[in-house]
């Protein structure tokens, strides 16, 4: 089985006990370990998978704690570091009635931000290997660079990338610049993951149709749109195929995406082919699968603590 590594942040989501109330109207708060390349690698992790993160914490309680809750979910933590020079991220998160959420984050800096290339440039990479990574520590500092370092070294190794922006706009002061960092980075990726609600920014065309055909103009061997409880597309090149969703009752969409592509690149993991080979039924049972999997999440609260293992979604699915 191919190996899953994620790179990025690592963070404490902070989900309230309220629902329906606007963030500055909570009174209280649960501590959730989240973070979406985490949640990935954890996702891959609890399905049986083989999955390494990449990242940062902070020399505190947080981190620890982070660090322990991966550990513990058999996702490789070698490559987790920690720092005295700044704080573990945080996200305090306000759900609606739908599911849906608002996020306030403080980490101006936080550990994740301070990973440097140096910290990635000893990884060995291999061609079975596949490396996942998301728009929020594409942020002008080290961690960008080290995102650009490893995304080198995995593709001169042969392996596969795969780019889920993940789009946080309350992260950038500067929307043009976010928007510019992440076109900037799509050539990377042999899968692309973008949310049907993300598609406008990310593109710069509010046409959906020719918005998918820009990101079909690029390198990616596979597009993926995910389209919430209506399920996701599948492109590649002509080819097309739609598999639809699961209808549960939602209660906390935190991490639903990040389940979806973990449980994507688990089956994909998997197999013993390459993007290019794989037919469309085989793309569509993986989306069913991977379906199940977002679907599953969004009926609890959290994200990793959330994440459903391999009998749960083959029971769900029947």
């Amino acid at each position: 089985m191919k190996k899953v590594y994620t790179i990025g942040e690592a963070l404490i989501d902070f989900i309230p006990h309220e629902i329906g109330a606007p963030i500055q109207d909570v009174v209280s708060f649960k501590k959730m370990p989240g973070g979406a390349p985490a949640n990935v690698a954890a996702a891959v992790a609890k399905l049986g998978g083989r999955s390494s993160f990449i990242g940062q914490v902070g020399e505190d309680h947080f981190g620890y704690f982070l660090k322990n809750t991966l550990s513990e979910n058999d996702v490789d933590v070698t490559h987790m570091l920690h720092t005295a020079k700044a704080n573990t991220a945080l996200a305090f998160v306000a759900l609606k009635e739908d599911g849906e959420r608002d996020f306030v984050f403080y980490r101006k800096p936080s550990a994740d931000m301070l990973l440097n290339k140096k910290d990635v440039g000893k990884i060995a990479f291999s061609s079975d290997d596949i490396l996942h990574f998301c728009s929020v520590d594409l942020i002008e500092a080290d961690v960008k660079y080290a995102h650009v370092e490893a995304i080198c070294n995995i593709k001169e190794a042969g392996g596969t990338v795969c780019f889920d922006p993940n789009v946080r706009k309350s992260l950038w002061d500067d929307l043009d610049a976010y928007q510019q960092t992440i076109q900037e980075f799509i050539p990377y990726a042999d899968i692309l993951k973008v949310s049907e609600d993300e598609l406008a920014f990310i593109t710069g065309q509010a046409d959906e149709a020719k918005a998918i055909r820009s990101l079909l103009a690029g390198d990616a061997s596979l597009v993926i749109i995910t389209r919430g409880k209506d399920g996701v597309s599948f492109y590649r090149g002509m080819d097309e195929i739609s598999v639809e969703g699961f209808n549960v009752k939602a209660i906390d969409t935190t991490g639903a995406g990040d389940s979806f592509i973990g449980a994507f690149l688990y089956h994909f993991a998997a197999m013993k082919k390459e993007l290019p080979d794989l037919t469309l039924k085989e793309l569509a049972e993986m989306g069913r699968f991977a379906n199940a999997a977002a679907a599953l999440v969004t009926t609890s609260q959290g994200a990793i603590s959330a994440l459903p293992d391999l009998e749960e979604i083959e029971a769900f699915m029947k």
